[in-house]
């Protein structure tokens, strides 16, 4: 028996209360920017007692010459809570969300070193294509 399940986050609070998923504390702006942005999603992965357990995000694309995709944008699994199939299962209601959009493919990126993350990619499927490289530009302003 599943001990959570995965819900699609409408009320930004729900991101703010799940802080301690993200990289750093989620502002309630913040929040209620990503959700408003046509295009982007964000799914939490709920135990029975009502904690997050985990989450995924991800931005649908569209190029004229292509078909749509889903980036999917971040992920993060609280580590009590790892190697439970959470990120599996994410993965699975992300793709869900991504084929009711009419999405044919999904996609992401991550550092080369980052073992845990290509290991739960691939276990859900995922091709990992060792030849791309991602370009950054972090600070558009200070250019």
């Amino acid at each position: 028996m599943t001990r959570w399940t995965v819900v699609q986050v409408t009320d930004p609070a729900e991101l703010v209360a799940a802080s301690h998923l993200f990289d750093g504390p989620v502002s309630l702006a913040g929040a209620t920017d990503t959700l408003r942005r046509p295009g982007h999603v964000v799914l939490l992965a709920r135990a029975a007692g009502g904690r997050d357990v985990g989450f995924v995000s991800g931005v649908e694309m569209r190029h004229p010459d292509k078909d749509a995709e889903l980036f999917l944008y971040e992920l993060g699994v609280d580590a009590a809570w790892r190697r439970q199939g959470v990120a599996t299962a994410l993965f699975a209601a992300l793709r869900d969300v991504a084929l009711a959009r009419g999405c044919r493919a999904m996609w992401t990126g991550t550092e080369a070193d980052n073992d845990a993350a290509l290991a739960a990619y691939r276990g859900a499927g995922a091709e990992i294509d060792d030849g791309s490289v991602f370009v950054v530009w972090d600070d558009l302003a200070a250019e």
